[in-house]
């Protein structure tokens, strides 16, 4: 709101996405009336009850799914790749990928956490999708070079990305009391790990420094706007995001009066404005240059799928 104010606007127009909605929901709820416009992209779930740590639970549930819909689509393309022409082979070709550079490194530095990583990114873009069953495909077939390309650790962006780490760790940490006792992740993770064994003990290590995180913790603020409050906001979600699970954008609406949703049906892009579908970049623009919204609740088709790619 300071930086609102410096630039002499009497009101905000404001896009976020993904931990940019909890932000923008925080204004929203601390300043409604200094909102003129906006878009949450990839909505969080605001319910304090959720932030982060419970958040975190149903981001690996949710990734599992996504991991799913990759390996289904990596099989109805098992002429192309040969990794298997069910997702249960593809899973058994993962596995063997796995296996093996456990064993001996891709390169001397691609190991099965580089492998997870990569299609952990997957999760987020289908776009990635061709490129890394590629690798895999290329990989599981003596080549290599194509995995260690895409999964080796970049010295060259090493800074920038323990930077980024660093800052996600301090905001995740300082926002929300999390357990502080290691049996309570072990317990809820190791249950959860039997149905969604693809992100889950890799979401933990990413997060467990939070567990013991020595700052004083802040206390979530309940995002919430009564009728006439906040001008009509518009939110964005994918019905199958994994990094922001589809409940999250419900609960946001739910909890900001008039908001609008905009959801696109069958699709898992994490970040829609700008993004391949026209129906969902026609209402950001009409709302955001005109200020017309659709009814309540909205829906556009799924952007196509990406095409196989054919190795050389």
């Amino acid at each position: 709101d300071v930086l609102r104010a410096a630039l002499g606007e009497r009101k905000l127009t404001f896009m976020g996405s993904s931990y940019g909605t909890y932000f923008g929901a925080l204004y929203a709820t601390l300043f409604p009336s200094h909102v003129r416009r906006m878009v949450f992209d990839s909505a969080v779930n605001p319910d304090p009850v959720q932030v982060w740590y419970r958040n975190n639970l149903a981001q690996s549930a949710a990734f599992e799914g996504r991991w799913s819909d990759l390996k289904e689509w990596i099989a109805e393309h098992h002429d192309v790749y040969g990794l298997g022409a069910t997702a249960g082979e593809v899973q058994r070709s993962y596995d063997r990928a796995r296996a093996r550079l456990a064993a001996e490194p891709a390169g001397g530095e691609v190991g099965p956490g580089q492998l997870q990583n990569l299609f952990l990114q997957a999760g987020y873009y289908d776009d990635y999708w061709p490129a890394r069953a590629q690798a895999l495909s290329a990989y599981l077939k003596g080549d290599q070079q194509p995995l260690a390309d895409l999964a080796a650790p970049q010295r060259e962006t090493a800074a920038e990305a323990e930077n980024a780490s660093a800052v996600y760790t301090a905001v995740e940490c300082n926002d929300a009391p999390w357990p502080t006792d290691w049996a309570v992740w072990d317990r809820d993770n190791t249950r959860l790990a039997r149905v969604a064994p693809f992100e889950t003990w890799a979401n933990v290590w990413m997060n467990l420094p939070c567990a013991y995180w020595p700052a004083p913790r802040q206390r979530p603020l309940d995002v919430r706007t009564g009728p006439g409050e906040l001008p009509p906001t518009l939110i964005l979600a994918a019905e199958r995001d994994a990094a922001a699970p589809y409940e999250g954008a419900l609960e946001l609406q739910r909890r900001l009066s008039g908001a609008v949703l905009v959801t696109e049906r069958d699709a898992g892009a994490h970040g829609l404005v700008g993004g391949p579908n026209a129906c969902v970049n026609g209402y950001v623009d009409a709302y955001l240059l005109e200020g017309r919204l659709p009814g309540r609740r909205a829906a556009c088709a799924p952007h196509p799928e990406p095409k196989p790619v054919v190795a050389p």
